[in-house]
């Protein structure tokens, strides 16, 4: 029975225990769901609930005026905001990923995710932000139970057809570009790029940052990477051109001649053929 409950923790299945809670640190029913949210009492990611105001937040792409805004606008603006609360929690510890969801529904708007290496970091942060405020808001951060993104993250806004739009369940984590990436988490020793997208490794073992950093690096070298391929290809097939025309023009190796007998042995061996030859006869 206990490995049965043990199994089903945090599923569908799972009656006792909210699955949206346990997979994104959130939910939209709030404290009014009929299911547990257990919430951690220590964790290496923290949860800043609604922190990201975005200049667009009544309609899309239109500010308060009702004026369109410009995307790059939105994206600087964005970027701006990421870099200000990377350099201010990174002063906690080595920061392992920050994700800010571009979700609508209240309970996800302007969620900020970020996951320290050790537990001890993100404890010291938690504490240095209570009672304060960013952009006359008060901050309100909390242990968040997620510690994978890859489950907490929706797949098909990754593949650009989520039909939920905004007020999808799951997170649709904006992103920043290379270069703001490569400066913020550059400054980590061990942050290298990597092109494995294995959903089996949870990220408490990957040195090579979350999904999305491997996403954007493996985009910037996709090119590099298949014109690598072709020359291996190139190399391969000259390779083999080479070792056919050796097997062609190359001469059987000549065998060794046996080693000659003496005269005696000779003699020997013909008088035993005559014998064997006449009682043949």
């Amino acid at each position: 029975m206990a490995e049965h409950l043990a199994s089903i923790f945090g599923t569908e299945k799972d009656r006792v225990n909210c699955p949206f809670y346990f997979k994104i640190g959130a939910c939209r029913h709030g404290d009014r769901c009929s299911r547990l949210h257990n919430r951690p009492t220590t964790s290496p990611t923290l949860l800043l609930s609604n922190m990201y105001q975005r200049p667009d937040m009544i309609t899309p792409g239109v500010d308060a005026q009702g004026q369109p805004i410009d995307p790059r606008k939105i994206q600087e603006h964005f970027e701006d905001f990421y870099e200000d609360i990377f350099e201010e929690l990174g002063k906690f510890g080595e920061i392992e990923s920050l994700n800010v969801c571009d979700n609508l529904a209240d309970h996800m708007i302007g969620n900020v995710y970020v996951q320290f290496k050790e537990e001890d970091q993100a404890a010291a942060a938690l504490q240095a932000l209570q009672g304060r405020f960013y952009s006359g808001r008060p901050i309100i951060a909390d242990f968040s139970p997620v510690t994978d993104f890859r489950e907490a993250t929706c797949r098909q806004f990754e593949e650009n057809n989520c039909n939920r739009g905004g007020y999808c369940n799951f997170m649709h984590v904006k992103l920043i570009g290379r270069d703001l990436r490569r400066k913020l988490f550059g400054r980590y020793r061990g942050y290298r790029i990597s092109r494995s997208r294995s959903r089996s490794l949870s990220p408490r073992h990957r040195r090579d940052k979350d999904y999305y950093d491997r996403r954007d690096r493996d985009r910037d070298y996709r090119d590099r990477d298949r014109d690598r391929d072709r020359g291996r290809y190139k190399y391969d097939r000259d390779s083999r051109d080479r070792d056919d025309r050796k097997r062609i023009h190359s001469t059987p190796r000549r065998s060794r001649s046996p080693v000659r007998e003496g005269s005696e042995e000779r003699r020997a061996r013909i008088e035993q053929w005559n014998r064997e030859r006449e009682e043949n006869l």
